[in-house]
């Protein structure tokens, strides 16, 4: 069998047991304060980053690897004696990670398929988990890409920032739409749509906001297949497990798991927002 790599960034936030276990090596995005740069899940811990957010005055930025980190873990997967290396990495709609993927490649003579994931989270995780039963299977590293590449048409994320103060910090948003939709109790939900994250709905409570990211959810499961589900969140772990609790009710046999987006999901959405993520087959 061809020994292969994967590689992905720190959006996919990949627990340490699936990383050894399907060989995948990671690309931390990064969050630049005021006092420096941090690469995600090295230098700050989700607790660690929302700590320094709390006290910020300024609202931090965001970072994608450098070209030269690429192309120096591409030529230590080569040293390594990997034939091939599958790169999936953040929607491009939301970070040039993927661009500079791209540009790496032609860099050095280590073969890298880039795939630009059109999205972040839970459904890179999957792509990653059915590219290698595909690889397990016989298939070639042509049709592991082609089946991801449609995979990612079929993927979705919706989630409902807890309030818009983070969205105004980083100039996604207005002071006067923050501050109408803090008085009126207003909240968007964003979805994601061609790879990038596009305010879809405006509705009245955080209730109502989960009502509408579910049906949305119950559309997909009448239409096709959807065998388990996330509820992502911003450091809000206990309304993501009521999330998970409310869907196993309504869907007794859907698998539902709670999973933390990226920090440099929350330096825009910001803390609190929860949402959901899922794949239809």
């Amino acid at each position: 069998m061809k020994k292969i790599a994967w590689i992905t960034d720190t959006a996919a936030q990949l627990e340490e047991s699936f990383i050894q276990k399907h060989h995948v090596h990671i690309l931390p995005l990064g969050v630049v304060f005021s006092d420096g740069a941090y690469k995600e899940s090295i230098d700050l811990t989700q607790k660690e980053f929302y700590d320094k957010l709390h006290v910020s005055k300024d609202s931090p930025k965001t970072s994608q690897p450098a070209i030269g980190e690429m192309v120096s873990l591409y030529e230590k997967l080569q040293v390594e004696g990997y034939d091939f290396a599958i790169a999936l990495h953040l929607s491009s709609g939301l970070s040039g990670t993927f661009e500079s993927a791209q540009a790496a490649c032609e860099m050095t003579d280590f073969k890298v398929y880039p795939i630009d994931s059109k999205i972040g989270s839970f459904p890179m995780v999957k792509m990653i988990e059915i590219g290698d039963e595909l690889f397990a299977n016989g298939k070639d590293v042509e049709e592991v890409v082609a089946t991801i590449n449609e995979i990612t048409s079929k993927s979705k994320l919706s989630f409902i920032p807890a309030s818009l103060n983070q969205l105004q910090k980083s100039g996604r948003v207005s002071g006067t739409q923050n501050f109408l939709s803090n008085l009126l109790d207003i909240k968007v939900i964003i979805s994601f749509e061609n790879g990038k994250p596009l305010m879809k709905e405006k509705v009245r409570s955080n209730k109502r906001a989960k009502i509408n990211v579910t049906s949305l959810l119950r559309t997909d499961m009448d239409n096709g297949t959807v065998p388990e589900v996330a509820v992502i969140n911003c450091n809000n772990a206990p309304d993501a497990e009521i999330w998970k609790n409310e869907l196993l009710q309504e869907f007794p046999t859907l698998k539902v798991q709670v999973v933390p987006l990226s920090i440099c999901v929350g330096v825009h959405a910001g803390e609190g927002t929860t949402g959901l993520s899922w794949i239809t087959y």
